[in-house]
């Protein structure tokens, strides 16, 4: 298997994680506390970035070189890449599935996830984790 393969994967495997973790933030935030779906959506895709960074630099990357005194460096650099991405796609498609398409709040959730991904991963191995 490929490294960039490997890599893949692992990355995915840490998404799927996150998309569970990032929709049940989501369901107890809206579900239970009553948020706007669009306020419980920017809480709940900062947990999972929050999440999915941890991951990706303690397995998915582990392989790489990474110097440990550029933790924050890259803690930035994902929050100013996935995050954007993450926060910006899942705000913009969750308005759009729900209050055009009137998708499910939990369903449009996912859908934009599953949007993000690739954008996410290009993002990670090529800008962040170097």
């Amino acid at each position: 298997m490929s490294g960039t393969l490997r890599v893949w994967l692992k990355f995915n495997t840490v998404g799927l994680l996150g998309m569970g973790f990032q929709l049940l933030a989501l369901a107890a935030l809206k579900g239970g506390l009553g948020l706007n779906y669009l306020a419980a959506t920017i809480i709940a895709v900062e947990s999972a970035v929050l999440h999915n960074f941890i991951w990706h630099e303690r397995w998915t990357w582990l392989g790489r070189r990474l110097r440990a005194n550029g933790v924050l460096r890259r803690l930035l650099r994902f929050h100013l890449a996935n995050g954007l991405i993450s926060i910006t796609g899942n705000l913009l498609l969750m308005w759009f599935f729900v209050s055009h398409l009137h998708v499910h709040y939990f369903l449009a959730n996912i859908m934009a996830i599953g949007a993000c991904a690739t954008f996410n991963f290009l993002a990670s191995d090529r800008l962040v984790f170097t």
